[in-house]
C-alpha cells in the first residue's frame, strides 16, 4: 500500500452516553470511515452518510438500586439540607440568651425601684425625726441611726444601679439598630413590673414531648446523618454484587454503499448480556461491617437524644409550676411584711417602738419584694427555657418567629 493509500484511509466517531436516573445508560453515536482499509480494518468502514447507532445498557444486579453517581447526590443533598438544622440551632440559642438577658435587666430594674423606695422612706422620715429630737420628743441617737440608714440605702441604690447599668449593657448585644450598631436601653424603657404569670397545664406534658422531638433541630440533623449513613450502606451492599448487564444495541449506516456487496446497508440490533464477578470481595463487606457499626451507634445516640428532649420538657414543666407556685406564696408573704411593717410604723410614731425595729420591718418588706422579684425572674426565665425546648422560636424554614 503506498502513502497515497493510507491518507485516504478516514475513520472518524463520535460517542455521547447519557446516565439515567434509574442506573442504566442510553448511548447513541455516529461513525464514518471512508477510503481504502485493509482486511483486517474492514469494520471501520462505512457507508458515504455515516452509520448512526444507539444503544441502552440497563444493569441487572449491581448499579441497578443506587451506583457511585446517585450515591454522591444523595449525599450532597443531604449535606445541603444538613445545614438547615444548624441555622435553626443557632436561632434557639440566640432567642434563648437574648430572654435571659431580657428578663434579667427587668429584674435588676425592679430591684433598683426597690432601693429607691426604701432610701425615699429613709429620707422622708428624717425631716419628722429631726422635729420631733427638736421638740424633745425623741432622742437624737434615733435621728442619727435614721442618718446612718440613709447613707447605708444610698450605698445599696449604687449598687443597684451598677447592676442594672450592667444588664442593659448585656441586653445591648441583642438589641440593635437596623445598621447593626448596639442599643444600650434606658431607665425609662424600662416596663412598669412583670406581666401577670399564668399557670402551666401539666396534661399537656405528654403531648409537649411528642411536639418537641418533631421540632427539635437535633434528631432532624441526626436522621439527616442516618440517611447519609443509609446511602453509604446500600453503595457497599451495591459493590459486593456482581455486574449483570442487559445491553441492546442497533446501528444503521446511510448515504451510498461502501461496497457493491451492501454489507454496511441493513440495521444492525444486537442485545447481550454481560457479567462480570469479582472473585475478592473483602473491601466491600468491611465497608458494609464499618457503616453497619455506625449505623447502630447513631440509633443509640438517636434513642438517647430522644430521652433527653423529654427529660427537659419534664424538667421545664416542674420549673415553670414551682415557680408559679412560689410567686403566690410570694406575694402573700409580701402582704404579711408589708401589713407588720405598717403597724410597726404606728407604735413608733406613737413612742411605742424605735428605730431599729422599723428598721427591720421595713427590711423584711424589701426582702419579701425581693423574693417575689426573684420568682417572677424564675418563671419567666422558665417560660424561656420551654420555648427553647419546644424550639418554638424557629418555623419550618429556620427563620424566626415573631
Amino acid at each position: 500500500m503506498d502513502r497515497s493509500d493510507s491518507i485516504r484511509r478516514i475513520a472518524l466517531e463520535r460517542v455521547r452516553v447519557s446516565p439515567c436516573s434509574w442506573g442504566g445508560e442510553i448511548f447513541g453515536g455516529y461513525k464514518i470511515g471512508r477510503g481504502n482499509f485493509q482486511p483486517w480494518f474492514k469494520e471501520r468502514q462505512t457507508n458515504d452518510g455515516g452509520e448512526f447507532s444507539v444503544g441502552v445498557a440497563i444493569p441487572l444486579a449491581q448499579n441497578r438500586q443506587i451506583d457511585a453517581r446517585r450515591a454522591a447526590l444523595f449525599r450532597a443533598t443531604y449535606g445541603r439540607d444538613a445545614v438547615e438544622p444548624d441555622i435553626q440551632t443557632q436561632i434557639i440559642a440566640f432567642v434563648w440568651e437574648s430572654s435571659y438577658a431580657y428578663w434579667q435587666w427587668v429584674a435588676a430594674g425592679r430591684n433598683y425601684q426597690i432601693a429607691q423606695s426604701l432610701l425615699r422612706i429613709a429620707q422622708q422620715r428624717n425631716a419628722g425625726l429631726t422635729k420631733r429630737v427638736n421638740a424633745g420628743d425623741l432622742a437624737r441617737i434615733e435621728l442619727t441611726d435614721n442618718q446612718r440608714l440613709i447613707v447605708s440605702r444610698q450605698a445599696s441604690l449604687i449598687d443597684a444601679r451598677r447592676k442594672l447599668q450592667q444588664s442593659a449593657i448585656k441586653l445591648s448585644l441583642f438589641l440593635r439598630t437596623p445598621d447593626g450598631q448596639p442599643i444600650v436601653p434606658s431607665e425609662d424603657q424600662l416596663p412598669a413590673t412583670f406581666p401577670q404569670a399564668a399557670s402551666i397545664d401539666s396534661k399537656k406534658m405528654n403531648g409537649d414531648i411528642q411536639l418537641a422531638m418533631a421540632n427539635r433541630p437535633e434528631l432532624v440533623s441526626l436522621e439527616l446523618l442516618r440517611r447519609q449513613l443509609d446511602v453509604d450502606l446500600a453503595q457497599a451492599r451495591n459493590l459486593y454484587m456482581p455486574e449483570v448487564d442487559a445491553v441492546v444495541f442497533a446501528s444503521k449506516d446511510t448515504g451510498v454503499p461502501a461496497s457493491s456487496k451492501r454489507d454496511k446497508t441493513p440495521f444492525e440490533l444486537e442485545a447481550s448480556l454481560q457479567v462480570s464477578v469479582p472473585l475478592q470481595r473483602r473491601k466491600a463487606l468491611g465497608k458494609i461491617r464499618a457503616i453497619e457499626g455506625k449505623l447502630a451507634q447513631l440509633s443509640t445516640k438517636i434513642g438517647f437524644t430522644q430521652d433527653k428532649i423529654a427529660t427537659d420538657v419534664q424538667e421545664v414543666y416542674m420549673a415553670l409550676l414551682a415557680a408559679f407556685q412560689r410567686i403566690a406564696r410570694a406575694g402573700e408573704s409580701l402582704e404579711l411584711a408589708r401589713t407588720m411593717e405598717q403597724a410597726e410604723r404606728r407604735k413608733f410614731d406613737l413612742g411605742a417602738s424605735n428605730l431599729l425595729l422599723v428598721n427591720l420591718r421595713e427590711k423584711a418588706t424589701a426582702d419579701a419584694a425581693k423574693t417575689v422579684l426573684q420568682a417572677m425572674l424564675d418563671y419567666f426565665q422558665a417560660q424561656a427555657d420551654y420555648r427553647a425546648v419546644m424550639a418554638l422560636d424557629v418555623n419550618s424554614e429556620g427563620v424566626p418567629n415573631p
